[in-house]
């Protein structure tokens, strides 16, 4: 199945530590690396909107940060931390189990089997009821009991840490500035993190030019899945809104750029087999991979991420193999960082140099 060939070889990028912020710097700091084809060039993110055109749309993810870190104690006594991945329609919450490791972070342990229970602070249990997918056991769907909604997260919940980030952050560090509250108190259990860099001003500048934006929800679960894994359930929404805006800038000059990998998949979810998008929810199944391709999104801004995540094949599917592992051998070479506060990849489609395209001077 073309879906589940291995996703294209990149060399490990550097992880960073800390926001840019504590780095001194501001969030939108950071640097940006641009791919068109086999060509790359190195920006500061300040420098997005002149990689931009009048007319391009940015797709962008509004799902807020939940502090979906929750410590715990297991049937044995033991110490245990855990995330909260995704909240289902029925009320059960599809989460994965940890073990505290010294320095602060945690590690991954088993779950299971089917009945056991944790408790959690606040006299709330949950039980172990079944994983989402068969044979695969990192997640597991839980049953909480009364208290165990989102309110258990306000009330004892903290942003999930890896061993990588030298300490915790509070939770506004994980939080975008395009992050909106749902109504139903739900979001993403790791932050969107391709729009981290975004502040005030490139925002203004970017609608200053006639770039416009475009609102997807997609509830992040965990850290990305290996690519040999089942996509997690995650909650998605496309509104009509949306997808109008999107549908008329493919009719006209305008570019489809999604900011993240979570707007990727929302919008060509929400594409199903063809190039028109709808409005639509649900729970996406769908992996983009090279062999299915991109029907809408014809860019990405994402972030740096790891050898053998499954982000790597729907990257592959924007980009290409070979323009993918060349600007990733860039991103070595030039000390780039990964992961949540690290720097961010701009990918675009190939133009020739005397391409024609409207812009606002030619009107």
């Amino acid at each position: 199945m073309s879906g589940r060939r291995p996703a294209a070889r990149v060399p490990g990028v550097l992880p960073a530590a800390a926001p840019a912020e504590e780095r001194g710097r501001g969030r939108d700091d950071v640097r940006l690396m641009v791919s068109r084809g086999a060509a790359v060039s190195h920006h500061a993110f300040r420098e997005l909107p002149g990689q931009l055109r009048a007319g391009d749309v940015l797709v962008v993810n509004t799902s807020r940060t939940l502090p979906a870190a929750v410590d715990g104690t297991a049937a044995a006594g033991g110490r245990v931390v855990v995330h909260f991945s995704a909240r289902g329609d029925d009320g059960r919450w599809a989460v994965e189990l940890r073990e505290p490791v010294p320095g602060g972070s945690t590690r991954r342990c088993a779950g299971g089997p089917a009945g056991s229970v944790v408790r959690l602070p606040g006299g709330v249990t949950l039980v172990w009821d079944e994983p989402p997918a068969a044979g695969e056991d990192r997640l597991w769907w839980v049953r909480p009991s009364a208290g165990g909604g989102p309110e258990l997260l306000g009330r004892h919940g903290r942003p999930i840490r890896y061993a990588y980030i030298r300490r915790d952050q509070p939770l506004s560090a994980h939080q975008t500035v395009l992050a909106l509250d749902a109504p139903d108190g739900a979001g993403s259990a790791e932050m969107p993190s391709a729009a981290r860099p975004f502040t005030a001003g490139p925002v203004a500048e970017l609608v200053s030019r006639g770039i416009q934006f475009a609102p997807v929800v997609l509830h992040t679960g965990v850290a990305s899945a290996e690519a040999d894994e089942t996509p997690y359930p995650e909650r998605f929404e496309v509104s009509a809104a949306t997808a109008r805006l999107v549908n008329a800038a493919k009719a006209g000059v305008g570019r489809i750029v999604a900011v993240g990998t979570t707007a990727v998949r929302a919008l060509e979810t929400a594409a199903g087999s063809c190039e028109v998008v709808r409005a639509l929810s649900g729970w996406p199944d769908l992996l983009v991979t090279p062999g299915r391709g991109v029907r809408v999104v014809e860019g990405l801004l994402t972030g740096l991420h790891e050898p053998g995540a499954s982000h790597l094949l729907m990257l592959e599917a924007v980009a290409g193999p070979g323009a993918l592992e060349r600007s990733y051998a860039e991103a070595v070479r030039a000390l780039y960082l990964r992961h949540e506060f690290g720097d961010v990849h701009l990918i675009l489609p190939h133009e020739e140099p005397d391409t024609p395209h409207c812009s606002s001077n030619a009107l």
